[in-house]
């Protein structure tokens, strides 16, 4: 996933499915019938340094359904599981003084970015840094034991542990900001593909799901593979009422940008919106907030929102669950399964409904017909279902 935002949300304008947050749950079904499946968000990166082969690997051992590569390129054009194509986040470059004169500001979606960038390194140099845990509240203590892993060796580790478990393993890569990766001459898009048709992943019953925020590559990818594609929706934030919001660069698939649509992510979980998603893809994986809505509350009525577990901190335990949207059951109604992001486990990223108790919260979204989620906490999602 690309966005580090808060578990709040929106009202959209598309009806309201059968539902009480926080009270009895009328079960509706995913598509299919099944369990929704669990995918591990960069590996379990609640409890070590993300996009790590251990990372991932503690995911399996979990019980995930599909792990998340998000995927970059180097200068050599090897593909390697980052968030982004910045690494200062999440590796120990800045610690490496003979990589100090790489740090640089590219434009990334628009917005200019200094940092130290995958495509400037070949992949030998990116096998010297090593992974840190990219949120300050979570363990740092592994900080600098792993490698960045390539595509290559994250397609082995699954293969190996779905053999040695007997069970199917997947994973479900990000193509990561594929127009800036076009604008500097290594497209993602035949890069992932050709790693996929060396292991016979070429089929929608392939263990393997491709999911992007923007539009073109999916449709791209669309014409040279049958493997499941998902589309990503995001947006900037959302107000105190619950209504999305929306800001450069989480307004609009970026390729809707540089070719002049102006429709917003929005757009396409509308009913119209849809059925147009449903032409080039088989999922669609919008925020949270897209499905389940939270809003503030004014109890007093003296124009503040309330504190209302008073610490005098206001995050996700002041805003209180609403009914589901209908964007899951229009979903289903044009054969579209609906995966959403992200869970985690932290109360502060909790609703105040949910009681600082992550089950709750997946419980809430089970009980709406979600077909999947995507979080840090493999193993609390998978006993919530």
């Amino acid at each position: 996933m690309a966005r580090t935002l808060p578990v709040a949300i929106l009202l959209v304008s598309v009806g309201t499915a059968a539902g009480n947050v926080g009270g009895a749950w009328a079960q509706a079904r995913t598509l299919t019938g099944e369990p929704p499946l669990v995918v591990a968000h960069r590996g379990a990166s609640g409890y070590l340094p993300e996009h790590t082969l251990a990372a991932y690997a503690l995911a399996i051992e979990m019980g995930a359904d599909f792990i998340e590569p998000d995927l970059v390129a180097t200068r050599d054009g090897v593909l390697v599981a980052r968030h982004e194509p910045m690494l200062g986040g999440t590796t120990d470059v800045a610690d490496h003084p003979e990589f100090a004169d790489r740090r640089t500001t590219r434009a990334v979606d628009g917005a200019d970015v200094t940092d130290w960038f995958a495509g400037d390194f070949t992949l030998a140099e990116i096998k010297r840094l090593r992974a840190r845990q990219a949120m300050a509240e979570r363990d740092q203590s592994r900080n600098g034991e792993f490698e960045i892993p390539t595509l290559q060796e994250v397609v082995e580790l699954v293969r190996t542990e779905s053999a040695r478990r007997g069970r199917s393993v997947g994973i479900y890569p990000e193509t990561k900001h594929p127009t800036y990766h076009q604008q500097i001459g290594l497209p993602l898009e035949d890069r992932l593909l050709e790693t996929l048709e060396a292991v016979g992943w070429t089929e929608k019953t392939s263990p393997v799901i491709i999911q992007s925020f923007e539009v073109a590559n999916l449709k791209y990818l669309r014409t040279r593979t049958a493997v499941r594609l998902a589309q990503l929706v995001s947006a900037d934030g959302v107000d105190r009422d619950g209504a999305v919001t929306f800001a450069a660069p989480s307004a609009r698939p970026y390729d809707f940008v540089v070719s002049g649509n102006g429709r917003t992510y929005k757009d396409l979980v509308t009913r119209e919106g849809l059925a147009e998603v449903k032409g080039y893809a088989d999922i669609i994986a919008p925020w949270k907030p897209y499905l389940i809505p939270t809003r503030q509350v004014d109890r007093d009525g003296d124009g503040t929102p309330d504190d209302l577990n008073g610490d005098g901190v206001m995050d996700e335990r002041d805003r209180i669950p609403m009914p589901p949207t209908g964007v899951i059951s229009d979903a289903h109604a044009v054969g579209l399964q609906v995966h959403t992001w992200t869970f985690r486990n932290e109360p502060r990223r909790l609703a105040a409904d949910f009681k600082n108790d992550p089950l709750e919260e997946y419980r809430a979204f089970y009980g709406a017909g979600i077909d999947g989620v995507f979080s840090d906490f493999p193993d609390t999602a998978l006993k919530a279902r």
